[in-house]
């Protein structure tokens, strides 16, 4: 079985999806960091906190969309490439094992 060509949004859906759930790690990630920094910064008897705690929090939601809209837009140009690339040289082998496939796409 080869695989000849793919569906380019369903690609870039795909990988939108991935990316923002990476992104949502990502934001977590940074805005755990922001709040230890938040709270050693309110131990010293500093006044800066809130601008760090937006930051953090602001993180959260920011990341997943920036990472979705750049994995989208990745996705459509690596399904488009793909497209390209297997029209020259025949596309990739796949060797698939187990039953027969059934349903919407058998």
């Amino acid at each position: 079985m080869v695989l000849r060509s793919v569906g380019v949004l369903s690609v870039a859906k795909v990988m939108g999806t991935v990316y923002a759930l990476m992104g949502l790690i990502i934001g977590a990630i940074f805005a755990l960091l922001s709040m230890a920094g938040v709270a050693m910064n309110a131990a010293d008897g500093g006044e800066a906190a809130v601008p760090g705690a937006i930051f953090g929090v602001g993180a959260i939601i920011i990341m997943p969309i920036f990472y979705g809209i750049a994995g989208f837009i990745g996705g459509i140009i690596s399904g488009a490439l793909y497209n390209v690339v297997a029209g020259l040289v025949g596309g990739m082998e796949l060797n698939l094992e187990g039953p027969p496939p059934s349903g919407q796409y058998a």
